[in-house]
């Protein structure tokens, strides 16, 4: 073999390696789980309940477990509104994790109240990928929307309303996407952040 085809089947291997390192595992939840997120405004415990929405907790277990969420912005924080989050620092993780899963069944009685925490979603059907929200109020028009809370915080929700504000709605998703923390640091360096995201007891 020439040592240009060499160099390209060492590329195309090690491409695949970096690939297998972001690529999402298809996991199981247990029937419920907690997830205590490190944050910069202290810890923010939550309860995750499989059968409220079995597919989108298995995703979120699968990103915990991951480490995926460690170090992500919380870059969308409207006050009596919602704390989203989800987009990975690293661009290429970001990327990894963009295959959607489908939508979950909407439950009786499970609507998105203050604490609940949720999938974000486009108006398309199965557009659930990384991104998630923390409703900071009563937000139960969304349960006509299809959003399905998929666990709640038990503990630091006083710590979720202690998140920066003062950005709003200005921090670019798609940017945040293909630059990852690199341009969110510099040009929203006040956004609150998750240090480490780890399964609880």
């Amino acid at each position: 073999m020439k040592l240009p085809a060499i160099l390209a089947a060492a590329a195309a291997i090690l491409a695949s390696c970096v690939a297998d390192v972001h690529r999402p595992p298809n996991e199981t939840a247990p029937a419920s789980f907690r997830v205590a997120l490190d944050t910069s405004r202290g810890t923010v415990v939550i309860e995750v309940t499989r059968a409220s929405g079995p597919i989108g907790a298995d995703r979120f277990y699968s990103m915990v477990k991951a480490g995926y969420l460690d170090g992500a912005r919380f870059f969308r924080v409207v006050p009596g509104f919602v704390a989203q989050f989800g987009l990975s620092g690293t661009p290429e993780r970001t990327k990894a994790w963009d295959s959607p899963i489908k939508d979950d069944a909407v439950v009786p009685g499970n609507s998105n109240v203050r604490g609940t925490v949720v999938f974000a979603m486009t108006s398309d059907r199965d557009s659930r990928t990384s991104q998630l929200f923390i409703n900071l109020a009563d937000n139960r028009n969304l349960d006509q929307q299809r959003f399905v809370p998929i666990g709640r915080v038990v503990s630091g929700m006083e710590n979720v309303d202690r998140f920066f504000t003062g950005y709003g709605e200005a921090p670019d998703q798609d940017l945040i996407t293909s630059q990852g923390n690199a341009y969110l640091g510099k040009n929203f360096p006040s956004l609150d952040f998750i240090r480490t995201a780890r399964l609880a007891p």
